[in-house]
Parts: structure tokens; C-alpha cells; sequence
């Protein structure tokens, strides 16, 4: 069974365990707290004894296998907790199939790994946790998504904001829910139970949100200037090189030039992008964004990013910090 959202996670547990569960993915807070409810329901059902192994460098499967196919000592139930730091190799996946094919009424198999690629939920393994147990996904927040969780997570608090509050909020975290979960613990320390005022938040929670050159690029076609501006923002204080973002925007202007063309010339942004095989997830924006700007528009982002290229390498003057990208707002726009 496939959970659409670790909200769906405390539903599925109420109705009992089982033999195996898969959280996967690059959010380390909903993990780790998919993992902790899993771990909490495991003790009230009897599984008293846990047993944790790392999957990493110089790991062997043979004590895991020998672990899950002998009896505990004193009868015990037990939680075996295996975690990957991507996904599990030849041999790991191996046993993972093998084990589901008889899993042990003794034991409950709890695996967490990193983001996973879309063909290895074809692998034979994932299939097998997939029929036989639970896999949630955990993803990283945003929009609506991250206001409703933002929400949540102060109401368990006992406290209450306007959407402003909670907009205000997400711009400070975004990207990093490890730092949202404790500015809210802040502001219940220091605000106590009961609503907040947009200016107790501006006042308490610091500016936390992570972002990466993909969220630029993100925001750039999706025309959202103001979110485009904070991401650059971000990236100058972490440090990122111009060239990494113009090497993000510059390869998605190639690709949408081109798709441009095609398009221009009768063919469908559905077969052109699949033809230049742009991942599903991302096919949505890169449709839309054709749609609203012509081949030309792409051309003149391809001779920004080279005008961009060109001052980074010292070739040209200008100020080389994120040219690329404060000037390709007006082209896409």
C-alpha cells in the first residue's frame, strides 16, 4: 500500500501493522518523524526489542539475514530497523525480496532510504514492500502544501495565525523544516497559547529557508519574480558560484528553445518534451511556460546566458553575480 502523505501515516497504523514499512525520500524531518510514529506503534503492539543497522561502507547482510530468521532468546517480538543511506544495493535489494516472500510473524521490517529514482519503483523489492506493507514518501514542502503543515503544526501548539502569519513564516523556512519545527516551539516559548500577530512572528523566527539553483529555475518559469528574487538572495549568502546557477538556467533554456521550435512547427509540448525525455514531475512547468513565451523569448534567454558566460570567464565586463538570472525574469516574463 502507497500513503499519499505521512498525514495518512497515524491513519494507517490505527488500523494495525504491517510486516514491513519503506519511508523514503529527501526530507530528513517528516522521515524522521514518519519513522518515530512507526517505532511508537511497534512498542504498544509488543515489538519490544529493536534492532538497528546502517547500511554503509564495510556492512555485511549476513547478520541482518541471520537476525530475521532466528527465534529471539525470550520470545520476543522484534523491530528490525535498517537504514540506507540512498537505496539498497544488488545484495541488499536481494534480501529485501527474498525475505518478504515469508516474512517472520516475530518481526517488523522498517526501512528508510534517501530519494529514490522513478525505476527503482519498478524494482523487484519495492514491488514486494509495496504488496506486502506501507511506503510513504516524504518530499519537501512548498505552496499550499507547506502553509497547510505550517498550520498544523502551530495548532498542535495552541497557536493560531492569519495566513499573512503563516506566509510570513514560510518564506523564513521554506526549504528547511527542521528550522520551522523549532521557530514554532520558539514562538510557543515565548508567546505562549493563543494567536500571533504577523509582527511577533517578523520579530521571533530568523530567516532559516534553504534553497537550491532548481527552485530558481523553478520560480523563473513559473513567473513568480518576488520568489525568484528571494531564492537568488539565498543563494548569494550561502555562497553558490554563478556558474552553477547559470549552468541551471542556461540548461533549461536550451531545452525549452528547442522545445520552442517544435512546437512553432505543429508538434505537441507533450511529445517534445517526452521526446527530450524531461522528467514527468517537471513536464507541467515547462508546458506552461511555453505556452506563454514564444521561441524568440527562449532565443534571447540563450544570448543572456552567454553574455552571463562570457563575464564570469572575464571575458566580457559586467557584474558576473546572477546577471543570468535578474535578466532572464524580463525574458521569460
Amino acid at each position: 500500500m502507497k500513503l499519499a502523505s505521512p498525514s495518512d501515516l497515524n491513519v494507517a497504523l490505527r488500523k494495525g501493522l504491517a510486516p514491513v514499512y519503506l519511508v523514503f525520500g529527501d526530507e530528513p524531518l517528516q522521515s524522521a518523524e514518519a519513522g518515530d510514529a512507526i517505532r511508537q506503534a511497534a512498542r504498544l503492539a509488543g515489538f519490544i526489542e529493536w534492532e538497528l543497522y546502517f547500511v554503509q561502507t564495510g556492512f555485511t547482510w549476513g547478520g541482518l539475514r541471520e537476525s530475521a530468521d532466528t527465534l529471539s532468546l525470550f520470545g520476543d517480538k522484534r523491530l528490525l530497523d535498517v537504514r540506507f543511506p540512498e537505496k539498497p544495493d544488488r545484495e541488499g535489494a536481494e534480501w529485501v525480496a527474498e525475505y518478504l516472500e515469508r516474512p517472520s510473524p516475530d518481526c517488523l521490517l522498517l526501512l528508510t532510504a534517501g530519494k529514490l529514482a522513478a525505476e527503482d519503483h519498478k524494482k523487484a523489492w519495492f514491488r514486494a514492500v509495496e504488496q506486502r506493507g506501507v511506503v510513504l514518501q516524504v518530499r519537501p514542502l512548498e505552496g499550499n502544501a507547506l502553509l497547510q503543515w505550517l498550520d498544523r503544526r502551530m495548532t498542535a501548539k495552541g497557536l493560531l495565525a492569519d495566513q499573512s502569519g503563516l506566509r510570513l513564516l514560510a518564506a523564513r523556512v521554506e526549504g528547511n523544516l527542521l528550522a520551522a519545527a523549532q521557530e514554532i516551539e520558539k514562538l510557543a516559548v515565548l508567546c505562549g497559547e493563543g494567536r500571533i500577530e504577523d509582527g511577533q512572528i517578523a520579530t521571533a523566527v530568523a530567516d532559516a529557508a534553504r534553497y537550491d539553483v532548481f527552485d530558481l529555475v523553478d520560480a523563473v518559469l513559473a513567473d513568480r519574480f518576488a520568489r525568484a528574487q528571494r531564492i537568488l538572495e539565498g543563494l548569494k549568502s550561502e555562497g553558490v558560484a554563478p556558474a552553477i546557477v547559470l549552468w541551471a538556467l542556461a540548461r533549461d533554456a536550451r531545452q525549452l528553445a528547442t522545445a520552442a521550435f517544435h512546437v512553432a512547427k505543429g508538434e505537441s509540448p507533450a511529445a517534445v518534451l517526452m521526446r527530450q525525455k524531461i522528467w514527468e514531475s517537471r513536464r507541467n512547468a515547462l508546458t506552461e511556460a511555453l505556452r506563454r513565451v514564444e521561441v524568440r523569448g527562449w532565443q534571447d534567454a540563450l544570448l543572456i546566458c552567454a553574455r552571463a558566460d562570457r563575464i564570469i570567464k572575464g571575458q566580457q565586463q559586467g557584474n558576473c553575480e546572477y546577471y543570468c538570472a535578474s535578466h532572464s525574469f524580463n525574458t521569460v516574463s
